[in-house]
């Protein structure tokens, strides 16, 4: 793997090309939980991900690439939106019940991908999770999808009870013989651990899967009928510019591995490890059978691929590896925000190519809408920018020198190599003031040297730089109950 350091003579793309009228297709595919470390292009070995790591192989991988959240929600609506969610209020997270309340939801004012590029005459489908709003003001139909199969919560069984054709590890409070720990049935295939403290939550409850507006009864495993549903579309519209934005709910809880995929890993001693490959190896046989779709109908060179995961992994959940960084999912440390990134469009973007410089989930929306020629509103800045002169080699500086990050006491800002962050835990999440960490990212990636006391100048400079930000940002227009 080389470092991006091209000419756009190498590319064979221009800025000026894509204003010229050269629209793509544009694939977004979106994994769920999925840690910055567990791919083999990301340096892990154990779970085979070939067609994943295809995308890096003939595009370019982004080794700094971050998401505007550590959790799933909020990272959802900077995605669609490029603008970072709390300029409209929206910073927490909705789960069960709190998908249905009417204020926790993206908010109509907002245009997203889907709306710009359908402006722009593009056909647009959602295939997957939402999770931008269960209440009926928020459905995708009204966010500029003309057509949407998935659901709208937080996550969705990949097959619900009496899960057969799977092995099924569920979060118990208490197992099944009073005790703790973790329990295991006659045949092997349900699985208990009191690990979390709580039961599994209910992610059937009040959410079905739906056909646009329709709820019906869907007898795949998910992973496989969303697939499903994301090859049908590309079909059916491949005679007109698309976007297909496939938000896969893998690898997210519950664990669920379908048989087929169990065999595979019986190497694993941990069953738990086991199911999460079986659950990741599932994902990367279902990005493959789209990417064939795309070549199949000579639509490979047309279209524009995105990859990347909605957060960083939750490790103790679900083993989700996001080596060698801190932290992981909820958090603001490199774990929680960095996540596996790349693109590819043959013929457009040099292949095989690893960039460093710090991009983030909001460029994609500035990058389609410039490919597709899409004027973005004058009401709405965004901000993210268009990477494509970056990745052409046409603009050799850094698409971003800052970045930021806020959900409720948990706050970053990166500027250059330079990272300060306040991540406090429950019990502390009141002290907005104290907590502060700095980091020099290019020294110490692992964030394993707190450098806050020892560079009282560079603090001071990064909180002047973050306080600006913050102020620019509106306050939240949901909170859930618990933090009131």
């Amino acid at each position: 793997m080389r470092i991006l350091f091209l000419i756009s003579v190498l590319t064979g793309l221009s800025a000026g090309n894509c204003a010229r009228g050269e629209r793509p297709n544009i694939v977004l595919l979106f994994a769920d939980d999925l840690g910055y470390g567990e791919l083999g292009c990301q340096g892990n070995p154990q779970i085979p991900t070939p067609h994943i790591d295809s995308i890096a192989a003939n595009g370019v991988r982004m080794t700094d690439g971050y998401v505007t959240a550590p959790y799933c929600s909020a990272s959802r609506a900077g995605l669609l939106t490029g603008r970072y969610q709390t300029r409209f209020g929206y910073e927490f997270n909705p789960v069960g019940a709190d998908n249905a309340h009417p204020d926790a939801g993206l908010p109509a004012s907002e245009v997203t991908l889907a709306e710009l590029l359908q402006s722009a005459g593009y056909t647009t489908g959602l295939v997957g999770k939402w999770h931008l709003g269960g209440h009926a003001k928020y459905h995708p139909l009204r966010h500029g999808f003309d057509e949407f199969f998935g659901f709208t919560h937080e996550g969705h069984f990949f097959v619900p009870p009496p899960y057969r054709g799977v092995t099924t590890w569920l979060r118990r409070k208490t197992l099944p013989d009073g005790g703790k720990g973790r329990w295991t049935s006659a045949n092997g295939k349900l699985i208990y651990s009191t690990a979390y403290g709580h039961n599994e939550p209910a992610y059937d409850a009040n959410n079905p899967i739906l056909r646009d507006g329709q709820p019906i009864v869907e007898h795949q495993y998910l992973t496989d009928a969303l697939t499903r549903e994301a090859v049908d579309f590309i079909d059916r519209n491949q005679d007109r510019p698309f976007f297909l934005y496939l938000a896969y709910s893998a690898v997210h809880s519950p664990m669920q591995g379908a048989d087929a995929y169990m065999g595979r890993f019986e190497h694993l001693p941990d069953i738990q490890r086991r199911i999460f490959a079986a659950m990741l190896s599932n994902l990367d046989d279902s990005v493959g059978t789209v990417l064939e779709k795309l070549r199949q109908e000579r639509l490979e060179r047309d279209t524009l691929v995105f990859f990347l995961s909605d957060n960083g992994g939750p490790t103790l959940e679900l083993t989700s590896s996001n080596r060698p960084l801190r932290g992981g999912k909820g958090q603001v440390y490199e774990g929680g925000i960095r996540i596996p990134f790349m693109m590819q469009w043959p013929g457009k973007l040099p292949a095989g190519v690893v960039y460093t410089k710090p991009v983030i989930s909001l460029d994609l929306y500035a990058t389609a809408a410039s490919v597709a020629a899409a004027a973005v509103p004058k009401s709405q800045p965004i901000d993210g920018v268009d990477l494509m002169p970056y990745l052409a080699g046409e603009e050799p500086g850094r698409p971003h020198e800052k970045l930021f990050w806020r959900l409720n006491h948990k706050t970053a800002l990166r500027l250059g190599d330079w990272k300060l962050l306040r991540n406090p835990p429950r019990s502390k999440q009141g002290d907005a003031q104290g907590n502060w960490e700095l980091y020099n990212l290019k020294q110490d990636l692992g964030e394993q040297h707190d450098l806050v006391k020892k560079q009282a100048s560079k603090f001071a400079e990064l909180h002047s730089a973050w306080r600006r930000l913050d102020q620019e940002m509106a306050s939240p227009a949901w909170i859930p109950g618990g933090l009131k």
